[in-house]
């Protein structure tokens, strides 16, 4: 019975895409995306922080997450991008698709909210700044949801066995 299941999974489950960008056989996109992942998440706290304490500090802390989150989202959305335009079967995938127009849209909001704060991370905060940050920790849900959408059901960047 343990058999069939196993059989029926495999053969219900689509066929991976290897990854073109790649570390000895270990993929370099998702190496890199935790980072601006918990750069971005955590400026929301840190602004949250800053809301709840008014101590300047925490505004300084978000100013520098955002920069270090836009920043390594940049080198990790270019990897991402080399993968998509290298590999057709990823290109075929409306998921990757979603998935780098969203990642875009992120690091459109992440660069500007870092940005807008460069001259003067305290007042810059509210309300700009934390609804650009809540902007920001939405869609990097999104964006983590459709990448884990590509590996975990779609196997891109997956070696088969």
């Amino acid at each position: 019975m343990e058999d069939l299941s196993r059989q029926h999974l495999q053969e219900s489950r689509p066929e991976g895409s290897p990854s073109a960008v790649a570390l000895g056989s270990h993929p370099i996109h998702p190496m890199l995306v935790p980072f601006p992942i918990a750069f971005l998440i955590t400026a929301t706290a840190s602004d949250i922080g800053f809301l709840l304490t008014l101590d300047s500090f925490w505004a300084r802390v978000s100013l520098w997450l955002l920069g270090g989150g836009a920043a390594m989202g940049l080198v990790a959305g270019i990897v991402g991008t080399a993968e998509l335009l290298i590999i057709g079967s990823i290109r075929r995938r409306a998921a990757a698709w979603s998935h780098s127009v969203v990642a875009v849209m992120l690091l459109a909001v992440a660069f500007f909210n870092w940005f807008m704060r460069l001259s003067d991370p305290v007042s810059t905060i509210y309300p700009a700044g934390i609804l650009l940050s809540a902007l920001g920790l939405l869609l990097v849900s999104a964006a983590g949801w459709l990448g884990g959408k590509l590996v975990f059901e779609e196997r891109v960047g997956v070696k088969e066995a």
